[in-house]
């Protein structure tokens, strides 16, 4: 499975981007570059994801739904968990394809602001 690096293009006080943010996905395509739900659906293993978020790395999985769509689900720490107020650590993917160098996507962080993620290489 070709591992995707999303680097943060833009978004809410990050007008420049970022390099110290970034989410690391590893995920079947197409043929055309696109998140394959079929191949999602047909595979017993997680495909993992990592969240760079200025220096907290933290783990977690691409999932989907053939209602919603993709996104990204980060693994709780037990901070989180003890916060009941704290926002799901759950970010959709929208314009999830294609994953090329230079193309973009946009994610909903956990503040609830959608930021743009460019796609800087698939290895």
């Amino acid at each position: 499975m070709p591992q995707i690096e999303l680097v943060l293009a833009g978004g809410p006080g990050f007008s420049q981007g970022s390099t110290e943010h970034r989410y690391m996905l590893n995920v079947a395509l197409t043929p055309t570059g696109e998140l394959d739900p079929e191949a999602w659906q047909a595979d017993p293993a997680v495909w993992p994801a990592e969240r760079v978020w200025a220096g907290d790395r933290r783990p977690g999985d691409v999932q989907f739904d053939p209602d919603t769509g993709w996104w990204i689900s980060i693994h709780r720490t037990p901070e989180d968990v003890a916060d009941p107020e704290s926002a799901p650590l759950q970010s959709p993917i929208r314009g999830a394809g294609p994953f090329r160098p230079g193309e973009y996507v946009t994610l909903r962080e956990r503040d609830g602001k959608e930021y743009a993620y460019r796609v800087v290489s698939v290895t």
